[in-house]
């Protein structure tokens, strides 16, 4: 992990979580974490895992310039891509287990990295998952035009051991 988005929420929710597989949903404080509001989504593990965002800040929406709470996690990637996407976040549920990923947009020009995190909901076992989607680099362009479908270009999970030295 090298973006300060992704370390930031990576270990605020780190410290959230303590020695349980994920924190509560509840426990999450926006004002600890305001710096970092605007890259921040929230998504619902439903039964037939469509995964709808539930939250999104304010620079995610941007990317797309349209509000995308309600809209479907696996619409952000291209088509080819969805499967690979639907797998990334599978992986983060069923194991409980955090994943940073690279993405960038489909013609190439941006690269973006994206956190997905487990979370509890109301006690239930990894019911949402919060993530941060921030670009690489700086992008001038966001708000003149969006950011189309995202090619998910590589993932890997974040063990313990791994975030501790991250």
């Amino acid at each position: 992990m090298r973006l300060p988005v992704t370390r930031d929420l990576h270990d605020y929710w780190g410290r959230l979580k303590g020695e349980r597989a994920a924190p509560d949903r509840a426990e999450i404080d926006p004002v600890a974490i305001r710096h970092i509001l605007p890259d921040i989504f929230i998504i619902e593990v439903d039964p037939e895992r469509r995964l709808p965002l539930r939250l999104c800040g304010a620079r995610v929406n941007a990317l797309w310039q349209h509000e995308q709470k309600g809209r479907l996690f696996l619409g952000w990637w291209r088509a080819q891509r969805q499967e690979a996407a639907a797998e990334a976040i599978r992986r983060v549920i069923d194991t409980q287990t955090p994943l940073v990923a690279h993405a960038r947009t489909a013609l190439g020009a941006s690269e973006f990295e994206l956190l997905l995190l487990p979370l509890r909901h109301f006690g239930e076992s990894c019911s949402r998952v919060m993530g941060s989607l921030a670009p690489a680099q700086r992008l001038d362009w966001v708000g003149i035009c969006p950011v189309g479908p995202l090619d998910l270009v590589a993932a890997r999970m974040l063990e313990d051991k791994v975030a501790e030295n991250s």
